[in-house]
């Protein structure tokens, strides 16, 4: 875990959300309309997708869902279910990345649980299963990851909410998503939603 954290504030419908962030990645704001590949671990960015979805979160009525977040990272769209009342998992295969997720749900006087989770062998996440929703933002960077998603969407809940910026593997991926399932895309700001009826 990185020393030196500074504190950010998000604005989102339902109040004021704050973080901690390792410096380093502070200093990188996912703002511009390039895409582009941090040198600092993925985890520790603020991507606006993450923002996105818990905007989109933020003041729903989830009071009582079984919620759980793949490729959490700093948990924004977590923390945002749990303030609005869902049981809420956030996952990640990076400890660091839990961590602080945890210590975020403090900051902001909600409760998460996290586990840590590598799509290629998620049976211990499976077995939890099932869950109300899936939630996952900009967590398709590799083209090794669509078959992964792909194959453990269906096997934790009937309904999963994906946010992306348009990455070449998350358009991949929603092609061949497409063919399986329902998928309603909706546009906010630069920040695709997607949709999918799993069930």
């Amino acid at each position: 875990m990185p020393e030196e954290l500074v504190s950010r504030s998000i604005e989102l419908p339902g109040g004021e959300l704050r973080l901690l962030q390792p410096q380093e990645s502070a200093e990188l704001p996912d703002a511009g309309a390039v895409e582009w590949a941090p040198v600092v671990p993925y985890w520790s960015v603020l991507w606006r997708s993450g923002v996105a979805l818990a905007g989109k979160l933020a003041g729903m009525a989830l009071r009582g869902l079984r919620i759980v977040e793949l490729g959490c990272g700093f948990a924004v769209p977590s923390i945002a279910a749990a303030r609005a009342g869902a049981v809420v998992l956030a996952t990640d295969a990076c400890a660091d990345a839990l961590t602080l997720a945890t210590r975020n749900a403090r900051l902001n006087d909600v409760r998460l649980e996290t586990a840590t989770v590598d799509w290629a062998a998620p049976d211990e996440l499976v077995r939890r299963a099932p869950f109300d929703l899936v939630l996952a933002a900009d967590v398709l960077y590799e083209r090794a990851s669509i078959p992964q998603l792909l194959s453990l969407l269906p096997r934790l809940a009937p309904e999963a909410w994906l946010a992306d910026p348009g990455r070449p593997a998350g358009v991949a991926f929603l092609e061949r998503a497409d063919s399986r399932w329902p998928i309603e895309t909706s546009v906010g700001d630069v920040v695709l939603f997607h949709r999918l009826q799993l069930s």
